[in-house]
C-alpha cells in the first residue's frame, strides 16, 4: 500500500507561517542605541524608509541625507548603517539615525587612530576663532599654531583643502578633536632632511623656498635643511634690503658655497649662478667712451649709476658740472633718471668705475680766456654775496668774482651786502682768469679813478680837514671831503646825533693804502659839528 499524502490547507499554512514569523520576530532582541545594518526600501517627502529585517520598517529624516547642496545622497536598495533610537514609536514605526550611526562609528575610528598614533583625513570648512575647523567625520578643531611649520597669516587659502592631520587631543565625553597638520610636516620635514644631509655638497645647485627674509639675508628650505642665502651673495649688483628681491615663499634656486656638517650650517649663493660681470668689464666701458645708465642711488658724495646688471659707476659730486658748486647730488640728479656720462677710470681691483656728468659738455673755463680778455667792460647782475666779495652773473655759464679788496679803493663798510644786495645790476671789469684753478675775478673800484694818490699828498696822519657826513655803515661814519675822496671815523668815535648832511671838522688818524683803510676822526668837540643848511 503506497502513504498517502495530504496537502495542508491554505488556512494552516498561514497559521504555521504567522507562527514562524512571531518566533522569528521574537528571537530578534532589538535594543533602543544599536547599529543595525538596513536597507533602503523607499523615499518620502520627509523621509527616507529603511528596511532592517524586523516586523516594522523604520524612518529617518530625508534631511539626515542631503549634501551641502541639498541634493538627496540616498536610493532604494541601498545598504546603510543606522542607530536604532526607538523600536517603536505611538506609530507603529520604528526611529532611526544614519547621522549619529556615521557619528559613533567615526568616534570609535578615532579613538583608534587615536590609540595608533595614526594620522586622520580630513577637509578645512571654515575659519574659526583661534584656528580652523576641520570636517574628519566630526567636526574638529585645528589650532593656528597647529596648521604650518610657520606661522600663517593668512588662513583663507585653506579653506576647502583636504590634508592628513594628527590628533593631539580627543575627548569622545565632550565630543572635542584638536588636530595638528605641524605634526605631520615636521615629520616630513625630518624624512625630507634626511635624504637632503645625504646628498648635500659644495657646488651642486638646489630648488628651496624662501622660509624668512632678514636685514642680512633670507633663510631657504632646501628641503628639511635650512641654509642661509647672505646679501652679499644674492646680486652682483647693489641691493639696499633682502626684501626687494624676495619674499616669503618665493620659490629659488641656490648654489651650495659652504656646508659644515658639524654645525649643520650651509651657506648659500644666487649670484655664483651667474657669471661675474665684472670680468671684462674694461672692454665694454673703456675710459673715455660714453655710456648711458639709470641712477639708482643718490649719497652725500655722489649717484650710483647702473650701466648693467651687476656692473654700477659712481658720478662723484665734484663731476656733476664745471661751474656749479653742487651741495648735494639731488640738486642735479633723481633716483631712476636716465643719464649720460664719460667713463673716467676704471679699476677691476676695487671694481669701481669712476664716471663724469660735466665731461659730457664742452668745459667752459677752456673758452673763457677768448670770451673775457682782461680789461673788459662788462654789466652783470649780483648773483651772491659772501663775507669775502660779491659774485656776478655775466651772461654766462660761469659766474665772476668781485673780492672785497676789489669793491672799493677805501674800505668805508663793514661788510658787502652793505654796498649791494641780490639782483642789483652793476658795471665790472675783468681783472684776472685762471682756468686751471678756476677763477675768475672781476673789479668794480678799478672803473674809478684811484684816490689814494691825492690822499697820500693832501691827507697825512695828524692833519686836519673839514667834510661832510655822506652816510653811515657797518663800520662807521663816511665823511666826503671831497668829489673823489672818502674817509671813515669808526663807531662809537663820533657824537650820537651825527647827521648824513652834517658838516665836521677831522683830523687824519691812519692812513694805509695797502689795506684800504683811511681813518679819521672827530677833531675837537661838540662845536667842530654843525647842521648843513
Amino acid at each position: 500500500m503506497s502513504a498517502v499524502r495530504i496537502e495542508p490547507t491554505q488556512e494552516q499554512m498561514n497559521t504555521e507561517f504567522a507562527r514562524l514569523f512571531e518566533e522569528s520576530s521574537k528571537s530578534v532582541k532589538l535594543k533602543d542605541g544599536e547599529i543595525i545594518k538596513g536597507k533602503v526600501v523607499r523615499i518620502t517627502r520627509d523621509n527616507v524608509i529603511v528596511d532592517i529585517g524586523f516586523k516594522s520598517e523604520g524612518q529617518i529624516p530625508i534631511e539626515e541625507f542631503k549634501t551641502p547642496r541639498g541634493e538627496i545622497k540616498a536610493s532604494p536598495g541601498d545598504e546603510i548603517n543606522v542607530l536604532l533610537e526607538t523600536v517603536e514609536n505611538e506609530h507603529g514605526m520604528m526611529i532611526l539615525s544614519k547621522e549619529r550611526a556615521d557619528a559613533m562609528q567615526t568616534w570609535d575610528r578615532l579613538v583608534e587612530v587615536a590609540d595608533k598614533d595614526s594620522e586622520v583625513e580630513g577637509t578645512v570648512v571654515s575659519k574659526v576663532k583661534g584656528g580652523l575647523s576641520v570636517d574628519i567625520g566630526v567636526k574638529a578643531f585645528l589650532p593656528g599654531s597647529q596648521i604650518d611649520l610657520r606661522p600663517v597669516r593668512n588662513l583663507d587659502k585653506f579653506v576647502g583643502q583636504s590634508y592628513m592631520f594628527k590628533i593631539i587631543k580627543l575627548n569622545k565625553r565632550r565630543g572635542n578633536v584638536v588636530l595638528s597638520r605641524k605634526a605631520i610636516l615636521e615629520k616630513e620635514r625630518e624624512t625630507m632632511k634626511e635624504a637632503t644631509l645625504a646628498n648635500l655638497a659644495e657646488g651642486q645647485v638646489f630648488d628651496g623656498v624662501v622660509k624668512n627674509v632678514t636685514e642680512y639675508g633670507v633663510f631657504v628650505d632646501l628641503g628639511g635643511v635650512d641654509g642661509l642665502l647672505h646679501v652679499t651673495d644674492m646680486t652682483w649688483g647693489r641691493i639696499n634690503h633682502p626684501s626687494e628681491m624676495f619674499s616669503v615663499g618665493d620659490d629659488i634656486r641656490v648654489v651650495i658655497l659652504k656646508f659644515d656638517r658639524e654645525s649643520g650650517k650651509v651657506s648659500l649663493g644666487l649670484k655664483q649662478l651667474q657669471s661675474d660681470p665684472w670680468q671684462n668689464v674694461e672692454d665694454r666701458y673703456p675710459v673715455g667712451s660714453r655710456v648711458s645708465g639709470k641712477v639708482v642711488s643718490l649719497t652725500d658724495y655722489g649717484a650710483f649709476v647702473s650701466l648693467e646688471d651687476g656692473v654700477e659707476g659712481l658720478i662723484h659730486i665734484s663731476e656733476m658740472s664745471w661751474t656749479k658748486k653742487i651741495k648735494h647730488p639731488s640738486k642735479v640728479l633723481t633716483a631712476g633718471d636716465a643719464v649720460e656720462a664719460i667713463v673716467l677710470d676704471v679699476d677691476l681691483e676695487s671694481k669701481r668705475i669712476s664716471l663724469g656728468l660735466k665731461q659730457i659738455e664742452a668745459n667752459p673755463w677752456e673758452k673763457i680766456e677768448d670770451k673775457y680778455p682782461l680789461g673788459t667792460k662788462l654789466k652783470g647782475t649780483v648773483r651772491n654775496i659772501a663775507d669775502f666779495g660779491v659774485f656776478i652773473d655775466v651772461g654766462g655759464e660761469i659766474d665772476g668774482l668781485v673780492h672785497i679788496s676789489d669793491l672799493s679803493w677805501v674800505q668805508n663798510f663793514a661788510h658787502p651786502s652793505e654796498l649791494y644786495k641780490k639782483g642789483d645790476e652793476i658795471e665790472v671789469i675783468v681783472l684776472h682768469i685762471d682756468s686751471e684753478n678756476e677763477r675768475f675775478s672781476l673789479g668794480v673800484k678799478h672803473l674809478q679813478d684811484d684816490p689814494w694818490d691825492v690822499i697820500n699828498s693832501s691827507y697825512r696822519e695828524g692833519e686836519k680837514a673839514e667834510g661832510t657826513v655822506a652816510g653811515f655803515s657797518g663800520a662807521g661814519a663816511v665823511i666826503k671831503l671831497s668829489d673823489k675822496v672818502e674817509g671813515l671815523v669808526p663807531l662809537k668815535q663820533y657824537p650820537e646825533d651825527l647827521k648824513v648832511g652834517d658838516s665836521v671838522k677831522i683830523v687824519v688818524r691812519q692812513t694805509d693804502q695797502r689795506d684800504r683803510r683811511f681813518i679819521l676822526g672827530i677833531d675837537g668837540s661838540e662845536a667842530s659839528v654843525s647842521e648843513n643848511g
